[in-house]
């Protein structure tokens, strides 16, 4: 295949290579980067032949002499080079297990996407280097379906045949549906069975059956039905099965992203993947990130350890060109699966039972009575009522205390936590009119603010907001607008705020029609490309989209937020983007601007609030599981170390649990 960025290196001498890094290590101090560019520009087995010529000519172990003169996560990289790929897959899974604790990601990540063969020489380069037997070893370390299922798949007897029976095919998703969706309890062996034996192309065709059946992906069902590691290992093994790149490209955005890096990862992934698919991962990584794998590294380590891993990763992808067919078959598979998934909504606020208005209005007075305020009677109260009952709470306060329990609020509680409760107790309409209102008073403006709420809200919710607007501020929204944003973003806005945008299915000859101007649009000038975008972004169905942009991708080669990020630029740029990610997945577009609003220095505390109040009634809990698998860390985790007191406690119990 050759998608490897390393390769046997032309004119290879190896004795003159041990003399090269010989002479680099000598004397006082070491010449770094003689040593990095040798081996990185060596492939693994060439490697293999320096070790020998540099023993056989200075009779010194080079392993050793590099562990001696190098250091810290440079030298952990360069020794790792050094070794052979079964050797170093040994060691990690070695390194995993041994000690205190168990670094099961890596066992996860290791055993997932390795070949039958890899599996066989990584077990017997274990039982050389150790003297143990992994499998063993493995046992002894860990429990349970997780355990299971890792020793299935140390046996390295998944069918590589390449033979598929179409009757099974319908059989395994059949069991599947059965083991899981269709009872109480899962039939964990079932699972582990059909996933751990079964071929790669039969699967795909497993997994695309199970959809028609369940309605929703295998990994959804996954998610559902298993837990912990078992969860993990599983959803791994799913990802390997459907591209063993696109598993790589999540795997190392991840090791980069958020606090600090995971530099184990990061190594292990480079080194394995550099001689093997390093130029699909590179691919999958620019399909799925705003960045290049290149760029996302550079700007992540430092030194001398950052040169060898960019030698690694080979070049820097350029965001727009072409994809590789691979790449191209994924994004438009990815639609596909956007497309057939039916998402179960999950609140985090549910209406209260034996709700009391009248008890809820008084014991809310007695909480702002006198001195001092009881904060905490509030926010028990209102955090957990749903917004209906919240309205109910506000008319019994006038109606048994002739009292306005905004004023009341507003009067007694300050800054953050103020804002908080004040926009629990609005209607969602009002509530949105004045984050609108917020977005545009004062010297700048809010863009984000403007976008999220008109792409996200159904064509009912823009109306009710309208009115809200129209009431509150006595002047029309849309003219709001007008006079404060121009050119094409102020043209999509107002199309956005009219709340006219079709409602129903895909519409599939159509949809074809569409995809195709989207494309020829792509090579007008940017003033008409903009406003044919601007024509069906704005006015389709969601369902309809999901149906453009991928056949979008069979048009064009091109992703379309690739096109958007490429093409366009500013606010307009932003809006397209945020419609398209929408279209995608709403949830993780939300767990996207959460995660905004609340890295890197400062909290921006009127979107974190936006999003958790006008969320908590309708997705909030799909929205903090695309958090958790994206960032790795849980939307509470986030929420605890970036706010702090009775304004933390109401934003966690909106949140509603830890992941």
């Amino acid at each position: 295949q050759g998608l490897g960025t390393i390769s046997d290196a032309p004119d290879f001498d190896p004795s003159a290579d041990a003399e090269t890094l010989y002479n680099a290590m000598k004397g006082i101090g070491s010449d770094k980067e003689a040593i990095l560019d040798l081996v990185t520009s060596r492939s693994n087995a060439q490697r293999q032949e320096v070790i020998s010529a540099y023993k056989s000519n200075y009779g010194k172990d080079l392993i050793d002499d590099l562990k001696y003169e190098l250091t810290g996560k440079f030298e952990r990289l360069i020794v790792s080079l050094m070794r052979t790929r079964a050797q170093h897959d040994a060691k990690e899974i070695h390194d995993a297990i041994k000690g205190a604790g168990t670094n099961e990601r890596c066992l996860i990540e290791v055993l997932a996407s390795r070949t039958n063969q890899q599996i066989h020489d990584m077990v017997a380069a274990y039982k050389d280097a150790y003297g143990g037997n992994m499998e063993e070893d493995v046992i002894t370390d860990t429990s349970g379906h997780f355990k299971k299922m890792l020793v299935v798949l140390l046996q390295g007897t998944r069918d590589e045949s390449g033979v598929v029976d179409a009757d099974l095919v319908e059989q395994d998703a059949q069991d599947l549906y059965a083991a899981g969706e269709e009872q109480w309890g899962t039939d964990e062996a079932k699972f582990i069975m059909i996933l751990g034996n079964r071929s790669v192309t039969h699967l795909r065709m497993v997994f695309d059956a199970y959809e028609k059946i369940a309605e929703k992906s295998i990994e959804d069902s996954i998610k559902s039905e298993l837990s912990g590691d078992f969860e993990r290992l599983m959803l791994a093994v799913v990802q390997c099965i459907r591209s063993v790149p696109m598993f790589f490209a999540k795997r190392l955005y991840k090791s980069m992203k958020g606090l600090g890096t995971a530099d184990n990862t990061l190594i292990r992934i480079m080194i394995s993947r550099s001689e093997i698919d390093m130029l699909d991962i590179r691919e999958c990584f620019r399909l799925s990130y705003e960045k290049s794998l290149y760029n996302m590294i550079k700007d992540d380590t430092s030194g001398d350890y950052k040169r060898t891993l960019l030698n690694l990763c080979g070049g820097d992808d350029d965001l727009a060109g072409e994809f590789f067919p691979e790449a191209a078959q994924i994004a438009y598979k990815m639609w596909e699966l956007s497309a057939m998934t039916k998402v179960q909504l999950r609140p985090t606020v549910r209406p209260a039972s034996n709700f009391d208005p009248a008890a809820d209005a008084q014991a809310l007075r007695k909480a702002m009575k006198g001195f001092g305020t009881d904060e905490d009677a509030i926010i028990d109260i209102v955090a957990q009522r749903s917004n209906a009952q919240r309205q109910e709470i506000r008319q019994a306060f006038k109606s048994l205390l002739g009292r306005d329990l905004m004023k009341d609020l507003k009067s007694e509680l300050s800054k953050n936590l103020e804002r908080l409760i004040i926009a629990l107790m609005l209607t969602p309409a009002e509530f949105d009119a004045k984050m609108m209102r917020k977005a545009m008073e004062g010297a700048g403006t809010d863009e984000h603010a403007l976008i999220e709420i008109l792409v996200s809200r159904s064509n009912e919710q823009i109306q009710a907001m309208n009115a809200a607007y129209q009431e509150g501020y006595k002047k029309p929204l849309e003219e709001a607008i007008q006079s404060d944003t121009s050119g094409h973003f102020c043209r999509i806005l107002v199309s956005l705020v009219q709340g006219a945008r079709e409602e129903g299915p895909a519409d599939n000859e159509r949809a074809n029609v569409d995809a195709q101007e989207l494309a020829d649009a792509c090579n007008a000038d940017s003033d008409d490309m903009e406003m044919k975008f601007m024509s069906i972004l704005c006015t389709r169905s969601f369902p309809h989209l999901r149906k453009v942009f991928q056949e979008f991708v069979r048009y064009t080669n091109k992703d379309i937020e690739q096109i958007i990020k490429k093409e366009m630029s500013g606010d307009v740029k932003n809006a397209f983007y945020a419609i398209v990610r929408s279209v995608k997945n709403q949830p993780s577009y939300f767990a996207d601007r959460l995660y905004k609003a609340m890295k890197g220095l400062g909290t921006d505390d009127r979107a974190l609030i936006r999003i958790m109040v006008s969320r908590s009634e309708i997705d909030l809990f799909n929205i903090r599981k695309e958090f958790k698998e994206t960032h790795d860390a849980s939307l509470h985790e986030f929420i605890q170390g970036d706010t702090s007191g009775d304004y933390r406690k109401t934003l966690l119990l909106l949140c509603g649990g830890e992941d």
